[in-house]
């Protein structure tokens, strides 16, 4: 009886080593696998972030247990982040000029276009300013904001100011179009340069005011995986999801423009 117990001991023991020695080592490997495939990590322009945090969910849903995370802000400061390592899959710019900053300091790979953007004047509901044209905005009384160089809506800003012959007074000069729009929705401006579709995506809480030199700066938007991706796979879905149909359909629906 007692050789039984002892044999039944040494099997039990040898069945609990087993079971440890299989099962750890596989579910800590599993569970790091799909953390590293599982997540999509995109830096993106801030006029993009309603409609991409959209397309995220659907993406996700497209493709369950992926995980889409996102860092929304001004163009160029989201590429000096990735200049000093921060780690990302995806980058989508409001402009070429900070993707191909981007492309020459091999951060990129591919880029490619998916949307165009062009500015227009956010005014209070009702435009009680009584704001027309660009130069309305040096009008006595009238407190406006705008981008900041370089980031691409500052770039834009300084581009159609420039073919209209205007100098603007901004009482503030922003790092992302988003904190633009935000002055003038909470009343600390009268007015504020952004993209049309900043507006659009408020639902009427500001008013716009189109303008034609807006046409001659048309902001074209490129998307690009990163060259040191570690979701390779999740990073070139995301751009190819982003570029497919749904991707331009809700673009579309934003008041984003095609590419040509």
């Amino acid at each position: 009886m007692r050789a039984v117990r002892a044999l039944t001991a040494v099997v039990l023991a040898a069945g609990v080593a087993a079971c440890s020695t299989s099962n750890t080592p596989e579910g800590a490997t599993s569970s790091s696998a799909a953390a590293g495939s599982g997540t999509v990590i995109v830096y993106a322009a801030a006029s993009l972030q309603a409609t991409f945090e959209k397309l995220g969910a659907s993406f996700s849903a497209a493709n369950p247990g992926t995980t889409v995370k996102f860092s929304f802000g001004g163009s160029s400061g989201l590429l000096t982040q990735l200049q000093q390592g921060a780690p990302a899959d995806v980058f989508a710019t409001a402009d070429t000029p900070t993707m191909d900053k981007a492309t020459a300091a091999s951060l990129v790979t591919d880029p490619q276009p998916f949307a165009t953007n062009v500015l227009t004047i956010a005014t209070a509901p009702g435009n009680p300013k009584g704001i027309a044209s660009l130069a309305d905005l040096n009008k006595p009384g009238v407190s406006v904001v705008v981008c900041a160089q370089p980031v691409p809506c500052g770039t834009a800003t300084a581009k159609v100011t420039k073919a209209a012959g205007v100098t603007l007074a901004p009482v503030s000069e922003e790092d992302s179009v988003s904190s633009v729009l935000a002055k003038v929705r909470h009343g600390q401006a009268d007015a504020g340069l952004v993209y049309r579709t900043d507006v659009k995506g408020t639902k009427g809480a500001v008013g716009s005011v189109d303008f034609p030199q807006a046409d001659g700066a048309v902001n074209v938007y490129p998307i690009a995986p990163l060259a040191a991706a570690k979701n390779a796979d999740g990073a070139q879905r995301f751009v190819a999801f982003v570029r497919g149909s749904e991707g331009r359909a809700a673009l579309a629906d934003a008041g984003f423009g095609a590419p040509n």
